[in-house]
């Protein structure tokens, strides 16, 4: 049943809808969890270590933010592989272009793709600069996250690949919350749920890129 499910344009568009969910919301409590960072250095590596000690002692040391890491990669994972698949099976149906032009898409429609592919490399470096320190810059400091935040964003280069990686976000996010809301039968009310999308996007983009912002303007350093 699960591989029949999986194989209908039904199913893959509700996986993409529930793994997309999933990260939503991650992606909401991590935006809150940066803005401790206005709260001064003391506040964000008490924020940072508490991530690594919730469930104790029920929980070992670490292991529910495992779980929850575990849980966002079988989310991207399921959210990439289904996006794909919609594609391809998409230009499958369709092998030759329309004769009549379709009506003009919004810019994040038509951008859905490069903005997904463009987040997917962005978490690469993102993991590899602030998790495991491979690409950071300045010296990477264990149990530090306020001075590795600090450093990345008074380099130029990381500031702009943090905030494109932003702006493509806010677009994946207004075309994705609809989409996944249509999907998952939520769809009625179609005003309302695009202006929730709006003001979702608008506040998340705002809300990551307020941190690089910080420490560019000093206020941050």
């Amino acid at each position: 049943m699960a591989r029949t499910v999986w194989d209908s344009t039904v199913g893959k568009k509700t996986v993409m809808a529930v793994s997309g969910v999933i990260m939503l919301l991650y992606l909401v409590a991590h935006m809150i969890g940066n803005l401790k960072i206005y709260f001064g250095a003391g506040e964000f590596n008490h924020y940072a270590h508490w991530l690594r000690t919730v469930g104790e002692p029920f929980m070992h040391y670490e292991w529910t933010l495992w779980l929850i890491r575990v849980v966002l990669v079988v989310a991207v994972v399921a959210h990439a592989t289904s996006a794909y698949q919609l594609s391809r099976r998409d230009i499958r149906a369709r092998p030759s272009k329309y004769v009549h032009k379709r009506p003009r898409a919004s810019y994040a429609t038509r951008t859905m793709r490069w903005g997904g592919i463009i987040l997917g490399l962005f978490i690469v470096w993102h993991l590899l600069d602030l998790t495991t320190g491979t690409v950071h810059s300045g010296g990477f400091q264990e149990g530090h996250p306020y001075q590795n935040v600090v450093d990345t964003f008074s380099t130029w280069y990381g500031n702009v690949i943090y905030i494109v990686a932003m702006l493509a976000l806010g677009l994946h996010i207004r075309h994705g919350f609809w989409s996944a809301a249509q999907t998952l039968g939520v769809g009625s009310r179609a005003r309302a749920l695009k202006t929730v999308a709006n003001v979702l996007a608008l506040l998340l983009t705002a809300g990551f890129i307020a941190v690089p912002v910080g420490v560019m303007t000093g206020v941050v350093s």
